[in-house]
């Protein structure tokens, strides 16, 4: 018995070892009040089911209607995965087998699907459904390894984020960036006629869903573990620099898109969860959950939640599923024709919800 005691007080230590993270004190979680109170809006929802499939991550659609999305083999397994498709009535096919999870999807003028490979990087798939790889590393040679958000500018230039250059996606590696909480990977941009991809910002708070204003003076990016959204200016006397376009969050801001009106739709993996909140200022606590046997961890909360903010940053509307029964997680959230498509890293199905 003392033998299997210390060999599992060894394991925990050896464990705790392979994080290394530095102390963060978060504001106070804001109150679920005013237009954030709490309501059951998504329980209306319903469901467009992908046929064994899960972690649709983002949501395109083409001018026919139909429905592009990148999902993954298993719940927990980001090793393998496709790009399907969806047409208007809700017939599921395979559109790529693209042998990776893939995350941000979005046309190009010419009608390309420019996407974000978990194994390739920024790719290009043509209309014959060619593959092309666009860039798999930055500047420092560094590969995309979690390739996340991404959006196109009206000269074809592609903004994108990379959570990190130093592991691929893992549930376990996603739960060491958050309790680390240091920078990785970074916003980039990739253009077109020259081949060559810029860093904008070199290392982020677990960078994610990315968009531009509806003027392209700035684009957003959500940083996760932060619970905030970035500005990076690309046009004016700001140009270059990044500012907080919201900060505090209810939740884990995960996607972000526009609407016609230039206001945003903010998805979230789920709400702030107190318990890490109380330990992100001690590394020691945070080395010692992380080196808990799986079944000890703290497990994802089903919350879902989508804002409605405007172009200054203030909150319009807000959507909830406090029970998660209907939609568990809104990492994904895209309007069109009326609806919005609501998707995440490790639902089997797409939700829709009419909007009023």
């Amino acid at each position: 018995m003392a033998l299997s005691i210390l060999g599992i007080a060894g394991m925990l230590l050896l464990e705790s070892c392979a994080l290394n993270p530095l102390a963060w004190q978060p504001e106070e979680k804001p109150a679920f009040a005013g237009k954030l109170s709490l309501n059951e809006k998504l329980s209306t929802t319903e469901r467009i089911w992908l046929n064994g499939w899960y972690g649709p991550e983002d949501i395109v659609f083409d001018k026919e209607g139909n429905l592009y999305c990148g999902v993954h083999s298993k719940e927990d397994d980001f090793t393998d995965g496709r790009i399907l498709k969806i047409d208007p009535l809700g017939k599921v096919d395979v559109f790529l087998n693209s042998s990776a999870w893939v995350a941000g999807l979005h046309f190009d003028s010419n009608g390309n699907l420019i996407a974000l490979s978990h194994k390739l990087g920024l790719i290009s798939i043509g209309p014959d459904k060619t593959v092309t790889v666009l860039a798999s590393k930055d500047e420092k040679d560094r590969p995309f390894l979690i390739p996340n958000g991404l959006d196109i500018g009206a000269d074809g230039k592609i903004y994108f984020s990379n959570t990190s250059h130093e592991s691929a996606y893992t549930v376990k590696y996603g739960r060491k960036l958050i309790l680390e909480l240091r920078t990785a990977g970074g916003l980039y941009c990739y253009d077109p006629f020259t081949g060559k991809v810029e860093t904008l910002l070199d290392g982020t708070y677990f960078g994610n869903g990315v968009v531009l204003s509806a003027d392209e003076s700035h684009l957003l990016m959500t940083e996760t573990e932060k619970y905030r959204i970035l500005r990076y200016w690309l046009k004016g006397e700001r140009k270059g620099n990044t500012d907080v376009f919201m900060d505090n969050l209810q939740g884990f801001p995960n996607g972000i898109s526009i609407r016609d009106n230039g206001t945003y739709w903010l998805g979230f993996s789920t709400k702030r969860n107190d318990a890490l909140d109380r330990i992100h200022p001690n590394p020691g606590m945070k080395k010692f959950v992380y080196a808990l046997p799986n079944f000890l961890q703290p497990k994802q909360e089903l919350f879902g939640m989508i804002l409605n903010i405007s172009q200054q940053g203030n909150v319009i509307n807000a959507l909830f599923d406090t029970t998660g029964k209907f939609v568990p997680e809104a990492g994904a959230v895209k309007e069109f024709n009326g609806n919005l498509y609501i998707g995440g890293d490790i639902v089997s199905y797409i939700s829709t919800y009419k909007l009023e």
